[in-house]
């Protein structure tokens, strides 16, 4: 495979990215993102893309509503007259709605991301539709957004990815000083001066919405954080700065083809395999009252790329794994609340060189067929190989109560599968066994639910030290 390193060396590497004692808390929940489906015209495919999400025992959407796309004559330079507080005056709600109420129906949360781009008119010099929007009239958007909403939605969070130029500019000024942290801090208490005036103060709402890593035209996820928190290199607070409104900071922890156990070389960059650099970030923030104290991480968009995509992706196989072991990840820190999936079906293919610019982190093909990262994400699966043991640990995604899996495992070999031994899961679905040291063995696990089907996962490979 495009091979998640399996070496001592980077094992250590990652248990030191994660906080000492680190367990999930049992608030930790799964969160599912499927823009393309859910908010399609088609009736029968919303309802099948519910029924499967449901499947997996998914209780939580998230749902990007884009400014822009409601708005009206939203490419038009011109600032139309209207009242921008009145959620009736934007003729692009009607999709969220119909999302937002199928969703309700069905007993679903939905944590709302209300995000550039925006109309065009709504920014500062109106040349395009993500450079300095307009803090004041995102507030008001805000105010119309949380009255149209504010009954069915919990759980809010500000912008998707701004450290990103595709959803804010600019990133950097002239002198390559960060510039999108200060227009995105206009923008939270914008939104949170809404809530205030017009919503739930007991309402979720979450900031950061960070992209993992920085380049030249992208700002690092934690340098965008301390300039979003008015904090030097040191987290020292600028006095002047009120601390942030946010109930967690909210990140997208992507890896590379490399895979889960990557550490980039930038100590401002936040991929999965380096999530206690976010872990750290955020906890001197809560030192130096730039937020709340104890606030919780929540990885709200999340997948691993695979083939068709021949730079970022890995084979069907690998991206099951992988995803499995960014779990664990995720699982074993007790700082994150949250983690997502991101998507049910691969990105259609462009036109022109940037064929896959879209997202192939789908766990299902294009074409609809499901990949082995399907029954991987029902059924989660990761095995560690120390000195002499294998530990192995596992989700039953479904699960509500206690329930039984069978364990599996073939050698290098042998085409057949025999029964290593069965184990309980904890009431969340979550179980943990070790056996002893085999090379070269794969394992897979067994699932039948009451009165269903069986369910088997893919074959794992074990992770040698």
């Amino acid at each position: 495979m495009r091979a998640v390193p399996a070496c001592l060396a980077l094992l250590i590497l990652v248990a030191a990215c994660l906080p000492a004692a680190a367990e999930a808390r049992e608030s930790q929940y799964t969160m599912f993102e499927a823009p393309t489906e859910l908010l399609s015209e088609d009736s029968a495919l919303r309802a099948r893309t519910f029924d499967e999400i449901q499947a997996f025992g998914v209780r939580r959407l998230r749902v990007v509503l884009y400014w822009h796309s409601v708005a009206p004559v939203a490419d038009d330079p011109g600032v139309p007259r209207f009242d921008e507080t009145d959620p009736n005056a934007y003729p692009g709600f009607a999709r969220y709605d119909r999302l937002v109420a199928e969703a309700r129906a069905r007993g679903m949360r939905i944590l709302l991301t209300v995000s550039g781009p925006v109309p065009r008119w709504a920014t500062r010099d109106r040349d395009d539709t993500v450079t300095r929007p307009s803090a004041t009239r995102f507030g008001r958007f805000m105010r119309a957004v949380i009255r149209r909403y504010g009954d069915a939605v919990d759980d809010w969070s500000i912008w998707n990815e701004p450290n990103h130029p595709d959803f804010l500019r600019p990133q950097y000024s002239r002198s390559h000083r960060p510039v999108s942290p200060g227009i995105y801090r206009q923008l939270v208490f914008a939104a949170h001066r809404a809530f205030r005036a017009v919503g739930d103060r007991a309402d979720r709402l979450l900031v950061g919405e960070t992209a993992p890593r920085g380049t030249r035209k992208v700002v690092g996820p934690l340098t965008f954080l301390r300039g979003a928190l008015c904090l030097d290199s040191r987290y020292h607070k600028r006095r002047s700065c009120k601390r942030m409104p946010a109930d967690g900071w909210a990140h997208h922890a992507y890896t590379t083809a490399a895979g889960p156990f990557f550490v980039p070389p930038s100590r401002n960059d936040v991929t999965i395999g380096a999530l206690g650099r976010l872990n750290t970030a955020v906890a001197r923030a809560g030192r130096a009252k730039a937020i709340r104290r104890g606030l919780g991480i929540y990885l709200t968009e999340f997948g691993v790329e695979s083939e068709p995509d021949p730079l970022r992706g890995v084979s069907l196989g690998a991206q099951a794994e992988q995803r499995s072991l960014a779990e664990w990840i995720a699982y074993r820190n007790g700082r994150v609340r949250a983690f997502s999936q991101y998507l049910m079906r691969d990105d259609r293919e462009r036109e022109g060189a940037d064929r896959f610019g879209g997202f192939q982190s789908g766990l299902r093909t294009v074409a609809g067929e499901a990949k082995p990262a399907y029954d991987g994400f029902r059924l989660p699966l990761v095995a560690l190989r120390g000195r002499t043991r294998t530990t192995l640990w596992g989700l039953v995604r479904p699960a509500r109560a206690r329930t039984s899996v069978v364990i599996e495992y073939r050698d290098r070999g042998s085409s057949r599968w025999r029964r290593l031994k069965g184990d309980r899961t904890n009431t969340r679905g979550y179980w943990t066994k070790t056996t002893r040291l085999v090379r070269s063995r794969r394992y897979r696990i067994r699932w039948t639910p009451t009165g269903g089907a069986r369910v088997t996962g893919p074959a794992t490979r074990s992770y040698r030290p």
